[in-house]
């Protein structure tokens, strides 16, 4: 499959001519998910969920899906019958030529005085694990992990202990819209020296094939 980094947390993943979008939210292109066949959202935040985005991708394609939590899921099924799929912690489903099963129930803590909501990984062909904004560790191998480095609820020691436990091969940068081009080096180093896997970043647009 061909990766592709969107702003922020959305992903692209291309393969055998079909295409899977995970999370285009408020931070990401417009665009983000126009063209895609599927489209995987793992919580209600506005930086992983953008209506806008997903009736843009769904206006332009009769034949797009989503799938993603009953939180999301409600706000768009009366609009797309038949096309808003919800899905939840342990589900497995095929959706643009790709598989993917289902991890994780809640978003992370980011204050105690902040009520929490549902958050849902993917891992899609039972190589990349995109976790939303928690730090769920899947029961199986995971080759590709996409890594939420920066985010109101983490901290960087959080951040490369979930690289260790996860023990991908490979770890990209997700979540990073907020993250400067100052603390770059910073991250890169101490994540890559201390995680145990390959640290890597694309920018956004960038690919590479996994």
């Amino acid at each position: 499959m061909k990766l592709t980094k969107q702003t922020h947390s959305c992903v692209r993943l291309d393969k055998d001519g079909q295409r899977l979008v995970i999370d285009p939210g408020g931070f990401t292109e417009a665009d983000a998910a126009v063209g895609a066949t599927a489209i995987l959202v793992t919580h209600e935040h506005p930086d992983h969920f953008s209506e806008e985005h997903l009736r843009a991708a769904l206006d332009a394609d009769p034949a797009t899906t989503v799938w993603t939590l009953r939180s999301v899921a409600d706000q768009l099924a009366a609009a797309y019958p038949g096309r808003i799929r919800t899905v939840g912690h342990g589900d497995a489903f095929t959706a643009a030529g790709f598989d993917v099963q289902v991890h994780g129930e809640w978003h992370a803590v980011i204050h105690p005085d902040i009520p929490r909501v549902t958050n849902i990984g993917f891992l899609v062909d039972g190589a990349l694990f995109h976790p939303g904004d928690a730090l769920t560790v899947p029961d199986r191998p995971v080759d590709t992990l996409m890594l939420p480095v920066h985010a109101p609820w983490n901290k960087i020691s959080e951040v490369i202990d979930y690289v260790r436990e996860v023990g991908p091969r490979r770890a990209y940068d997700v979540h990073d819209a907020l993250l400067t081009e100052l603390a770059h080096p910073i991250y890169d180093r101490q994540i890559g020296a201390l995680g145990g896997a390959e640290h890597l970043r694309l920018a956004p647009g960038g690919t590479v094939e996994l």
